[in-house]
This record gives structure tokens, sequence and C-alpha cells, in this order.
């Protein structure tokens, strides 16, 4: 085929070692690591009582009772000895509790796909040319490596929230990063040095270098697109049996155990290793999927699990044409285009920065193609090392190629080496993973009767407001009151992840059930008002490290390990230690543990001009995964349900808002606030013109 080499080349990219993170990298991006604070451990006493307030909602007077005497009984023995284990435990940590998090990540065995990997979509790109798929694919991967020149070369701005600095730590796992089961549980593999990346179509693995060893860009926009549509032109010319048979990729979807089994088969071949390390060390993935989805639901669920679909007895959906153990850039036949992201390395914040300015460069490369004067957001200029490089005017090195070899940018084929035991697998894959697929009911909503402008306007916060309709929306369905979780991001701490808002409090119950009561407007938004302050506290607080799911959750972790004898002292520090408990305290027995740690309505706010939707699946086995984008003048939002949990997403979104009538419950809120008497200084709402403030309204996933 011309233009592609249909191979699998035995000789991996110019590519280190994986190695850590370096200690000082240089640049602005990094500069106010070793400034920032580290993640505070709250007191124990106070912890203790945010854990009952938390669980006063969700809990009858005898089990509150009961709660109540183990966290009396935990106060007076247990706590406070391994309060002070995990204050000397933090001493030698940047975060207290980094390596429990990553413990709790990587030892998930079932599939990622749907449970862990969240997916963004993002906006249409308004420039003409990239209109359909290889032209807007091209577009992100050239942008996507001018945000990883400038990430390598420090001259990212460093995020920050109204001037304050937030860890830029997950950067380091964003690119050239892969997840990789084993024996035990997973671990996550780093490569700093990656320089090339792997394009999936119909399931075939491609790939080509892109940077030389200054993190330079190899290939120019019009480049990536020749290499792009000759890998189409490679893999669509092969029979849809050969694509089932071979779209080893679906053995990502899998428990993670399966997975580390036909893993170890595959690395027995030679081939199949060299293949697995140049897709484990790629910088991403690119996939260019052969159909477009037919509405907004669709194509959330294309970039969240893929599609399933089956012609003749073959899976020709894009569920097959997925690599879930790293970054992943979408895109669809029509142009339309999402980021799938394996979440244990990175948050949705750090994802959303990445998002928003390769979206954004886009957008200033079409202005500079009308205008060479005009500004670009990344400082990546073209490797002297690429076929395309033009010497700057003046120079007297005479030709490129006189100083500098070229490097081969052409796209070649991974070849697998596939024995009848790793068809089964990848057969048996495909088959368990169109069963997940079946057994959830996904659902989108662009609801555009009003968004933060009103809500404001009013005097609340968006994202109070929002996680307020979703309790009252859900207690409609089921007459219910259910535990809630949403992340408040602590990026402003070392290393900081997020805590655990638990919304479900006695002001919110207060106002789901006088929203459905016979009292007047006025009443149901005092109550409401009420329920909104609670929680915008309860935001400030978590954000501050101030919550209780994080610290109970590390000194669980450290009593667990005592009593599997992981704690013993070593020869280094001989000092005896307090006897260890046999068995856990009461407070993590306790039925309540269990009720806060089973978030059966999991929701997480993340918004920017860049994204159009943004979502993930259940946590739960009959909860909720919604998320949700409150925008100026509309709120969007995707829930994702299993079939096995009634009413299916379908009835929470028309419930919630997907028909602008009186019936439905954004609207019969807006309904109150515009009926109650006003008590404020605050004007009523006015229509604005659509503001492009990146500002992120609330916590991210």
């Amino acid at each position: 085929m011309p233009g592609l080499i249909a191979e699998n080349s035995q000789a991996t990219p110019t590519l280190a070692t994986a190695v850590s993170a370096p200690s000082k990298p240089p640049g602005k991006t990094f500069a106010f690591q070793e400034k920032l604070p580290h993640l505070p451990i709250p007191p124990l006493e106070d912890t203790c009582k945010r854990y009952l307030k938390a669980l006063e909602a969700l809990q009858d007077d005898y089990e509150h009772e009961e709660t109540r005497r183990a966290v009396e009984d935990f106060l007076e023995n247990d706590g406070p000895r391994i309060q002070q284990e995990l204050v000397e435990w933090a001493k030698t940590k940047d975060s207290y509790i980094e390596e429990f998090w990553y413990e709790s990540y990587l030892s998930h065995s079932d599939p990622v796909v749907l449970a862990l990997n969240p997916f963004f979509v993002l906006e249409n790109d308004p420039t003409p040319s990239r209109g359909t798929q290889l032209p807007r694919a091209a577009a992100l991967i050239i942008s996507s490596l001018g945000f990883i020149h400038d990430l390598h070369a420090g001259l990212l701005e460093p995020d920050t929230v109204r001037g304050t600095p937030l860890c830029m730590d997950q950067y380091h796992r964003l690119f050239g990063t892969a997840r990789m089961p084993t024996s035990r549980g997973c671990k996550m593999d780093a490569h700093p040095e990656s320089r090339h990346i792997v394009i999936l179509r119909r399931g075939q693995f491609y790939w080509f270098d892109v940077f030389d060893d200054e993190n330079r860009p190899l290939l120019t926009e019009r480049e990536i697109q020749r290499n792009l549509a000759a890998i189409v032109s490679d893999a669509d010319t092969l029979d849809i049996t050969q694509v089932a048979r071979n779209s080893i990729g679906v053995l990502t979807t899998e428990k993670r155990q399966n997975w580390w089994h036909l893993r170890e088969i595959l690395v027995k071949d030679k081939n199949n290793k060299a293949c697995l390390d140049i897709v484990d060390r790629a910088l991403f993935i690119v996939c260019l999927d052969d159909a477009a989805p037919e509405n907004l639901a669709d194509l959330c669920s294309n970039f969240l699990c893929g599609t399933y679909r089956l012609e003749g007895g073959e899976q020709v959906g894009t569920c097959t044409n997925r690599w879930y153990d790293k970054l992943q850039i979408i895109v669809c036949a029509d142009g339309a285009a999402g980021i799938n992201f394996e979440h244990t390395g990175v948050d949705g914040h750090t994802v959303l920065r990445y998002a928003a300015d390769i979206f954004t460069d886009g957008l200033m490369l079409m202005a500079r193609s009308i205008n060479p004067t005009a500004p670009t957001l990344f400082q990546a200029k073209l490797s002297p090392s690429a076929k395309a490089y033009k010497p700057p005017r003046g120079s007297t090195n005479g030709s490129a190629t006189k100083t500098h070899d070229f490097i081969d940018t052409t796209p070649k084929k991974l070849e697998w080496r596939l024995i009848p035991e790793l068809r089964a697998g990848v057969r048996f894959a495909e088959t368990r993973l169109s069963d997940l697929i079946c057994q959830n009911d996904c659902q989108a909503l662009e609801f555009k009767g009003y968004g933060k402008n009103f809500i404001t306007s009013h005097g609340f916060s968006p994202d109070a407001f929002v996680q307020m309709a979703f309790q009252a929306a859900y207690f409609g369905l089921y007459g219910r009151i259910e535990c809630v979780y949403e992340p408040a991001m602590t990026k402003a701490f070392l290393h900081g992840r997020t805590e655990a808002i638990r919304s479900t409090q006695p002001e919110s119950v207060e106002f789901t059930k006088t929203f459905y009561s016979d009292a007047t407007p006025s009443q149901k938004v005092a109550v409401l008002k009420k329920a909104c302050e609670r929680h915008v506290k309860l935001t400030r607080e978590c954000s501050q490290g101030l919550g209780q799911d994080r610290h109970l959750y590390a000194i669980y972790c450290l009593l667990q390990r005592e009593l599997n004898g992981d704690l013993n002292p070593s020869p280094e520090d001989p000092a005896p230690r307090p006897a260890a408990p046999n068995k856990l305290p009461a407070i993590f027995t306790d039925p309540g543990w269990s009720t806060l740690s089973t978030s059966i309505i999991s929701t997480s706010n993340c918004g920017n001009p860049a994204l159009r939707l943004f979502g993930f699946g259940p946590v739960a086995a009959d909860g909720y995964g919604i998320g949700y984008i409150i925008k100026e003048d509309g709120i969007s939002m995707y829930v994702c349900v299993p079939f096995s949990s009634q009413p299916f997403s379908s009835s929470f979104i028309i419930h919630f808002g997907e028909r602008p009538t009186d019936s439905t419950l954004l609207c019969a809120l807006q309904l109150c606030l515009l009926q109650a008497p006003s008590n404020s200084a605050i004007p009523r709402y006015a229509p604005k013109l659509p503001s492009r403030d990146p500002e992120n309204l609330g916590p991210l996933a």
C-alpha cells in the first residue's frame, strides 16, 4: 500500500526505559511544586464528627445510634494510636493518601471500561476544513504535540484557581503512561521519553514517530493527515471476519486477572512482546472510528465504551477499536471528537486543561492560517530532522540534511501472532464487552431553559443548585434518600487529588421532602437556600482537605496493613510499637461504613467551553453515574444506569428536564424561584451573551 509499511517493526521507537518523573523539571510549569503545602491530616475528633454528620440523613435513629457508639469506641481505643501512626507515616510522604489511593485504583479487578475511565465530548471544531474525520484528527494530534512539547520544556503556565497555584504532578502521568495488569492487581508504567503515537482503525494497530529527542514535532498537520489517510486505506481493506479476530484491544476491557493471563501468553512471542512495548510506550492512542453515532446519547456512549453492532454474526461496532489502558483521542467518521482517559494517575481537572488547550490551539491555528502573524498557544517548532523542515532565513548551515538525519515517520502496522488460545480470548472478551455495554442504559441531556446566569441571579451557587435538583429528581422517581458523591479538587496541596463531598445532608433531605409537599414557593425556596448554603460550606471544607472520606480511608488502610503484618518495625526502626488489633475496629465493620462507601448517585461537575458533555459509568451495581456541565444558559448532563436499576436513565432525564414543561424538575424549580417574593437586592435574571469564561463551575472528576 502506498505510504504505509504494512509490517511489524522489530525495532522499538526512540524511547528510553520507563523512568520516574524528573525531580526538578525545568521552566515555569513546575515552579511552585516545592512551595505547595502538604494535604493536612485533620484532627481525628473533627473527622469523626463529619463522618456522623454525613450519615445522619442516610440512617434511621437506631442505625445512627449504633454508628455513634462505634465511633465513640474508636475514639477511646484504637483511634488515637492509629492517628499517630498516620501522622508518622505522612512525614516521609508527599501526600498521606497518595499510596493508598493508587492501591485502591490499581487493585480494582473488574473491567476498567465503564467502571473507571471517564470521557469528554469536545465541542465541534468551527474550522470549515476540519469538519471531517482525518483533518479533525490531524489537528488534535498536532495540538497535542504542541502541548506535550511545552509541558516537557516547562513552558506551560501552572494551573491556578483565583491566583492560588495548583499541583502539576499529574501531568507527568498524562502522556506515555500505561496501566498494566500483573498477577496481583495492576501497575502504572511511565515512559517520559516516548516519541511516537499509536493509531487504531477497525481494531488494527499502527504507529509512527512524531517527536525528535528534544520533543520537537517531526510532522506538519498536513503530513499527519496523509499518514492517517494511509492507515485508513490499509485497515479498510480487511474483511470483517479478520477485523473481529484480530481486535486485540478488547483484551483491555477484560477483568484484570484475565487480561494479565492473556498478556502473559502474548509476550511469550517476541514479536507480540515488541508490539505490546510499542503500544505501552506510546504518547497516546488515536482511535479512528469507521462510524458516526446518530444521536447525542450514542455519541457519548461511543466515547465511554464504544458501540455494539453485529453484522453477519461479527462484531463491527466501535467497541473493538479501543485500548483502555492509556489516554485515547477518539474521532468519529463525521469528525466528532472526544477523549477517554485512564483515571488512576490523573483527575478530570488535569485532562480538562489538556482538552481546553488543544481546542483553543486549534482555533488559534485557524486564525494563523488566515493571518500568519497571529499568535499560537504553544511554542513547538518543527524539528530540523523533519522532512518539511526549512532552515530559518539567513541560516549559514545550508540544507538541514547536512547537519541532521531525517527521522522516518512512515506509519507501520503492528502484526500480532495469535495462537488459538489468544484468538479464543479475543472472542470471549468481545462477547463479555458486548454484554457489559448492553447492561447499561445511558442517556444525554442538553437543557436549554436556563443555566448559570439564571441560578446566580437568584443568589444560588450553580453547583449546589444542580446537586439539590439531582437529589429531588431521584427522590421523585424512587421515593428514597441515597448516598450522593461529588469530588472536590484538592490540587492546591502537593500531589492533591480529590476529597468526597457527601451531598446528602439533613438540609438537602428537608429540601427534597418540602419540594414534593404542598409548601408555598417561598417555603420551598427558603429550604433550597439553606440546603445550597450547606453544600457550599461542605465543598469549601473538602477543597481544604477537611472531609472525612480520605482521612478515614487512610486509617482503614493502615489498620489493614497491621492486620496483614505489613507494618512491622524495620531494622532501621526497631522501636517497639503498641500491639496491633486482631480485628478491625467497629467503626469499619459497622453498616454505616458500607453505607457511606457505596455511592448510589455518583456525580461530577466539569465545565469548560471546549467541552460539550462528559461522563462516566455508575460505581455501584444499582447506582447512577452522572456527569454534568453548567453552562451560561443551559445544563448538559450524561446519565448512565445499569438496566438492573429501575427506573432507567431515560426516566431520570425526562423527569429532570428533557422537556421544557412545568412538569420537569428543573422547570418546576425555576417556577418556584420566579414565584417566590424577592428577599434580596439580587437582580432578576436578564439574558446575557454567551461567555467564554473557562473557569470551572465546581468540583471535577
